[in-house]
């Protein structure tokens, strides 16, 4: 049986891709902060700060213990919030890079060498529309994005003929409480939450791209809402 793990998996598109992979059969390993360290049938959750490395290496660590080398990791976990560049202070550019770019490396260079190694294995970036366009208000948020896209290639680079697959999926607007604090629908420009994408539309993607064919290496999926209202 397959294992998978989803970082920031206790709630929005962490959440629903969790659950659609088990539900696809695999084993699934759930981190966050808020979860509690439980088990259950082809399921483990375990809390996690994925911005302290040293929590991040017991996670692992449990995890190598317990079940071994992931079959799949989902690097998912991420912070999102609207300021200008003048609104946005160094410790909220280093929290955003810090949760979306660095947790995705720790868990990357924890695991996927392990992969190579064996021969096998697929890592999954959750990037977003923000990590190949620049929007107003996104400083942070892009800056770890780009950065996530870059890291993501480099990988896809050196694991090319080792067996690990590597998918980055990229969406646009998904409604989730990401969007609680930004209020997109008092704001002209944005996409309404009506409008958006699902968690679920994300998660499928996921699914797809890891259950095809070992022969079949699917790069990159790119998701918009069917009505998109790009701002600037």
């Amino acid at each position: 049986m397959k294992i998978a793990l989803v970082t920031g998996a206790s709630r929005g598109i962490g959440l629903a891709v969790a659950d659609a992979l088990h539900a696809a059969g695999l084993h699934v390993i759930r981190l966050a902060r808020s979860l509690r360290d439980t088990s259950a049938e082809r399921r483990m959750d375990i809390s996690c700060d994925v911005t302290d490395p040293a929590s991040i290496d017991r996670a692992i660590s449990r995890i190598d213990k317990q079940l071994g080398v992931p079959d799949v990791l989902v690097n998912n976990a991420g912070i999102f919030f609207i300021k200008s560049l003048a609104e946005t202070s160094l410790a909220d550019f280093s929290a955003t890079l810090t949760t979306n770019l660095q947790s995705a490396f720790v868990f990357a260079h924890a695991i996927v060498p392990k992969m190579a190694a064996r021969g096998r294995g697929h890592l999954v970036t959750i990037g977003s529309i923000s990590d190949y366009i620049g929007f107003s208000g996104s400083t942070a948020y892009a800056a770890s994005k780009f950065g996530l896209r870059g890291m993501h290639e480099v990988i896809r680079q050196e694991t090319a003929k080792s067996g690990v697959r590597t998918t980055l999926v990229s969406p646009g607007p998904v409604d989730t409480d990401i969007w609680n604090a930004v209020d997109p629908d008092s704001k002209p420009g944005f996409t309404k939450r009506k409008d958006m994408m699902r968690a679920e539309d994300v998660a499928a993607a996921v699914v797809y791209a890891v259950t095809q064919p070992e022969r079949v290496a699917v790069t990159e999926i790119r998701l918009l809402p069917a009505i998109y209202t790009p701002r600037g």
